[in-house]
Formats: C-alpha cells, sequence, structure tokens
C-alpha cells in the first residue's frame, strides 16, 4: 500500500489524513499551525515540524491547503523527490495548477491534479468526491487512496482537467448559495414563512436538499462553517479568472464574486458560506 505525506490538516485535511491511516496506509503529516496536527497521532499518524521530513521517503505527497500561495509554498518546502507523485488537492485555478505541475516536473515528481468535491461534513464521513486528472497510472497507485477518502474518483483526463472541472462545479455551488441566500431573504421581506416555500416544491425538480441545507442556516441566523466563506469567496474569483482566461461573459459568476467579496471584508468570513445571506436579510 502506497505511503502518504499529507501537507494540510485543517477542515479537509485533518480527516482525509484519519480515513487514510484507518485504510491502513503508512501516512506523515504537516501542518502549518502545527497544532492542528497533532490529534492525528492518535489515529498513527506519524506528524512532523517541517513539511520535507513529512514528505521525505513516502510514495505521495497530498496538499490540501487553503490557496494557491499556500500550496506553492509548503511544496516548495516539501522537497518533492524523483518518482513520487504529487497529489494535489486543493483548489487553487488554472495558472496556480500549472505551475505546479512545473514544479513537479522539475524535481522529478508526477503530478496528480485531483481535486474534492465535498465540505467539511463529508470529509469527516469519508464521503469526498475526487476529480482525478493525470496519468493513468499513477491514478492507478492513487486509486486505494481515492477510496479512502470517498467513494468515487471521477477520472477528468490529463493534469489539470480536474482543477478545471472544480471550478465549473463551484460556480453551480456559489450560484445556488446566493440564490438561496436571496430567495430566503425575499420571503421573509413578503411576510412568509420559508416552510410555506419549502413546501411548494416539495417532491418536484427544484427541490434541492443544498437548499433546504443552507435556508435553514440563514433563516437559524447561525453559521457554523462547513465551508468558510472566505475560502468561497477565493473560489469565486477563480472562477471570474478562468472565464476571463477563456474570453466568456460570465455575468452572474462576477456579481457572485463580488457579492462574497463584500461578506467577506464585511467580517463574516470565518462562518460558512451561507452567511452572504447577511448582506440580504431584511
Amino acid at each position: 500500500m502506497p505511503s502518504i505525506a499529507v501537507l494540510g490538516t485543517g477542515v479537509m485535511g485533518a480527516p482525509m489524513a484519519r480515513h487514510l491511516a484507518t485504510a491502513g496506509h503508512d501516512v506523515h503529516a504537516y501542518n502549518r499551525s502545527p497544532e492542528k496536527a497533532q490529534p492525528l497521532r492518535e489515529h498513527g499518524v506519524e506528524v512532523h515540524d517541517e513539511p520535507a521530513a513529512a514528505a521525505a521517503g513516502n510514495d505521495v505527497v497530498l496538499t490540501m491547503l487553503s490557496d494557491a500561495g499556500a500550496v506553492l509554498d509548503v511544496a516548495g518546502r516539501a522537497g518533492l523527490a524523483e518518482g513520487q507523485i504529487w497529489w494535489q488537492a486543493s483548489t487553487i485555478g488554472l495558472d496556480a495548477t500549472e505551475r505546479c505541475a512545473q514544479l513537479a516536473a522539475d524535481a522529478g515528481a508526477t503530478f496528480v491534479d485531483a481535486p474534492v468535491l465535498g465540505t467539511r461534513q463529508p470529509a469527516e464521513d469519508g464521503k469526498l468526491v475526487v476529480l482525478a486528472s493525470g496519468p493513468g497510472d499513477a491514478l492507478d497507485t492513487l486509486a486505494p487512496l481515492f477510496g479512502a477518502v470517498g467513494p468515487k474518483a471521477v477520472r477528468a483526463g490529463e493534469a489539470g482537467a480536474g482543477q478545471r472541472l472544480k471550478l465549473a462545479a463551484n460556480s453551480w455551488v456559489l450560484g445556488v448559495t446566493q440564490a438561496t441566500a436571496e430567495t430566503v431573504a425575499l420571503t421573509q421581506a413578503l411576510g412568509l414563512d420559508l416552510d410555506a416555500l419549502v413546501d411548494a416544491v416539495d417532491g418536484g425538480p427544484l427541490d434541492l436538499p443544498y437548499f433546504r441545507v443552507k435556508s435553514k442556516l440563514m433563516v437559524d441566523g447561525e453559521f457554523p462553517p462547513s465551508f468558510a466563506l472566505t475560502l468561497a469567496a477565493k473560489d469565486a474569483r477563480l472562477v471570474g479568472e478562468a472565464a476571463a482566461a477563456h474570453n466568456i461573459d460570465l455575468p452572474l459568476a462576477r456579481a457572485i464574486a463580488e457579492r462574497f467579496a463584500e461578506a467577506d471584508a464585511a467580517g463574516y468570513g470565518e462562518e460558512d458560506m451561507a452567511a452572504v445571506y447577511r448582506l440580504s436579510a431584511p
């Protein structure tokens, strides 16, 4: 079974490391905030103070970090080696993915771009969806690792396709979140109970489980982070950058990026992305 170094043990990386260890893999970990990695010792994970120490001698290096800058910094200090597979799982956009691929090539490592779909609870439950892209033999090697963190891995093509697929999926998620926020605000402003709206769409094609979950947070006014708004704002920006790079006009994506940036600037960044509702609340 391939051994793996998990670089980044936050909301997503920590449960992924636990599931990998539970599946019987030799797991090493590093986190920029060392205290966040320490609980993993209880699950048989060896925790290191530096990324190079965590990565050394392992078959696979996994990065699960907040943004492109963090990924490139930590991966650059990890000392990627010839023959290693770098599983890059963070959402970092198109340009940064190309830079990661070059970093791997310079080190003689194989680059696999495989971000995941899912937030805190799916990560905790081992139900992430892996959007895997890269050389077929490397994806075959990683298959048991993918299976440890989720029941489904979509093979998207050559490295970089996974990141593109993630941006497309994120565009949908961000759009639904913003639409939910505005719909809840409008329902309340019209003096209606949200239960009436839920009942109206119940069982039909517009009845989204996601709408039910996020709208409840909005009505309750409590936003424990499943996916932090500040990260959603980053992802919205990446969607906009991808659209601009491919010469397509996405006015809704632009508006959503501006809205999430505004909510982040208003101080809601550490709350769940559903907190964008606070800007619309009556």
